[in-house]
C-alpha cells in the first residue's frame, strides 16, 4: 500500500512540482537573475532558537506562577518574533543580480568578479551578505530602494586556464538577528587565467632581421645611421648640410639609413630546453611576452598547435597569453 501511494504521489503534480524544486539541474545562470519568493528560504538561527527557548521558559513561568505581566511579555516578545519573519524575508526577496566583468590575472592572483545588486523596491535593504565556497572572500552591502550597489567577490587562483565563479549564497539575519533568510545563485561567470610568469627566466632571445628584407628599403623603417661621402647620383635631400658646415673642407656628406627592416623576436615552442616540462615552458613564454612587450619588440608566439603572427600592442600581449593560458598541447 505504500507503494502504490509513493507512485502516485511521484506520478500528481504535487509530487512533480516537489521533485522539481529538490532535483532541478544545478545550471549555470546567465543574464539577470531576480530572487523571486520561491528561491529564498528562511530559518531561525542560533540566536533565533536561544530566543524561543526563552519565550518557552517565560510561558512555563507565567503558566506556573499565574503572572498576567509575565503572558503579556511572552506573547509580545514572540509577536516581534513573528513579524522579524516577514521583515527578514523581504530584505532579500526580488533583489536582482546583474553580472559584471571579469579581468583576466595570472596564476597565483585573485579572480576579481564584479556583480551588481539591484534594489527596484522602494525601501531599502540592508546587511546583505553575498559569499561563495571557502576560496571566496564575503562582502557585505547595504541597498537603498530604486539603486544599485557595485560589488567585487574575490576568488583564490592556483591554475591557468577558466576560472569559474562557484555557487554563491545570497544572506540577511537583518533586523534581529533571529531568522536567516538565504537564496543561492549558480553564476556563469568565469575569469581567464594567465600562467604564472616564471621569476628568474633567461633573458629574450636575440631578434632576428625579418627575412626577405636585406638591402630592400622597407618604408616607414629606414632609420638615420650616420654620414658618408657624396656619391654622384646622391639626391639633394640626402646632403647632410649640417655636417659639411662643419667641415674645414668642400667635401660633400651625405645621410645615410639602415634599411634592413625591422628586427623580429619569434618566442618558439620548440626552441625551449627540452628539459622544461609543459607549465614551466608556459610560464617562460609568459615571462617573454611582458618582457618584449616592455621593451616594444615585435614579437610571434610558436606553440606546437598555434601560430600567431609578430606584432606588439595591447591586443597581441592578450592573444598570445590567452593561447598560453588555453593551451592543451
Amino acid at each position: 500500500m505504500l507503494d502504490a501511494f509513493t507512485h502516485r504521489l511521484q506520478h500528481s503534480a504535487l509530487g512533480q512540482s516537489i521533485a522539481r524544486m529538490i532535483f532541478r539541474p544545478r545550471v549555470a545562470e546567465a543574464g539577470v537573475v531576480e530572487l523571486v519568493q520561491r528561491r529564498v528560504f528562511i530559518l531561525p538561527t542560533r540566536t533565533g532558537l536561544m530566543f524561543a527557548l526563552t519565550l518557552l521558559v517565560l510561558l512555563l513561568g507565567s503558566i506556573n506562577y499565574q503572572l498576567s505581566l509575565g503572558f503579556a511579555l511572552t506573547f509580545l516578545l514572540g509577536a516581534v518574533a513573528i513579524v522579524g519573519i516577514l521583515h527578514t524575508f523581504r530584505n532579500l526577496a526580488h533583489l536582482r543580480i546583474v553580472p559584471g566583468r571579469v579581468e583576466p590575472v595570472f596564476a597565483g592572483e585573485w579572480a576579481r568578479f564584479q556583480i551588481d545588486l539591484e534594489n527596484a523596491q522602494r525601501y531599502d535593504r540592508y546587511a546583505v551578505t553575498l559569499q561563495g565556497d571557502e576560496s571566496v572572500e564575503a562582502v557585505v552591502a547595504d541597498i537603498s530602494g530604486g539603486n544599485r550597489v557595485a560589488l567585487e567577490l574575490s576568488c583564490a587562483t592556483t591554475r591557468r586556464g577558466w576560472q569559474t565563479l562557484p555557487r554563491t549564497t545570497l544572506a540577511t539575519i537583518f533586523p534581529l538577528g533571529l531568522w536567516r533568510a538565504w537564496a543561492y545563485w549558480y553564476p556563469s561567470l568565469r575569469c581567464l587565467v594567465y600562467p604564472a610568469p616564471e621569476q628568474d627566466a633567461p633573458p629574450l632571445p636575440v631578434p632576428q632581421a625579418a627575412p626577405g628584407e636585406g638591402g630592400i628599403t622597407v618604408a616607414g623603417h629606414e632609420d638615420f645611421s650616420g654620414v658618408r661621402p657624396f656619391v654622384p647620383g646622391d639626391a639633394l635631400r640626402q646632403l647632410a648640410w649640417k655636417a659639411i658646415a662643419r667641415q674645414a673642407d668642400d667635401t660633400l656628406l651625405s645621410k645615410s639609413f639602415d634599411s634592413s627592416g625591422p628586427a623580429l623576436l619569434w618566442l618558439d615552442w620548440t626552441q625551449l630546453p627540452a628539459a622544461l616540462g609543459r607549465e614551466a615552458r608556459l610560464s617562460r613564454l609568459t615571462r617573454w611576452i611582458l618582457e618584449a612587450e616592455q621593451q616594444h619588440v615585435l614579437y610571434g608566439l610558436s606553440l606546437p598547435t598555434q601560430h600567431i603572427a609578430p606584432a606588439h600592442g595591447d591586443a597581441h600581449r592578450a592573444q598570445c597569453l590567452r593561447a598560453l593560458a588555453l593551451f592543451e598541447g
